[in-house]
């Protein structure tokens, strides 16, 4: 595969990078990757939003932690072979075992770096485990919170 990082008219680029959310990812898609039409697989993307997505839930979890949910996985544009992808997370909700999180996904050509399209979305929600994967409580303090002096 060859790659196709030319901006087709779907893909209207220069959209602006978020500035509340983080960015614990960034990955370049191989041939390797791509389904049987050129475009990078969505088990893949999926697979990649589900390590960004833990990035920060692990800092609250402090240990063994799980994917429990899936809530909304959204795609908006093809990924493409060239294209570089930034993974970019936010916390959206902590409970007393579990923590979820937006993810959103940018790529850019990685020949024209600097002009983004957003090609995913998704919600997913991680739990903390034992070391027998039953759900645990969240350490406390949470890193949010600062101790009392």
């Amino acid at each position: 595969m060859t790659s196709t990082c030319t901006v087709a008219p779907t893909r209207s680029p220069n959209v602006q990078l978020p500035t509340d959310m983080e960015l614990v990812l960034k990955v370049v898609p191989m041939p390797a990757d791509c389904n049987v039409n050129g475009d990078i697989f969505g088990g893949w993307v999926m697979a990649q939003v589900d390590i960004a997505g833990s990035i920060l839930p692990n800092r609250y979890a402090r240990g063994r932690m799980a994917t429990v949910a899936v809530n909304e996985f959204i795609f908006k544009q093809p990924v493409r072979v060239g294209d570089l992808l930034s993974f970019y997370s936010k916390v959206i909700r902590i409970g007393t075992t579990s923590i979820t999180v937006q993810v959103d996904v940018f790529a850019e050509c990685f020949t024209e770096q600097g002009r983004y399209v957003k090609v995913t979305e998704a919600r997913l929600t991680y739990v903390a485990i034992d070391h027998e994967g039953r759900p645990r409580p969240l350490p406390q303090p949470l890193p949010c919170q600062t101790p009392a002096a």
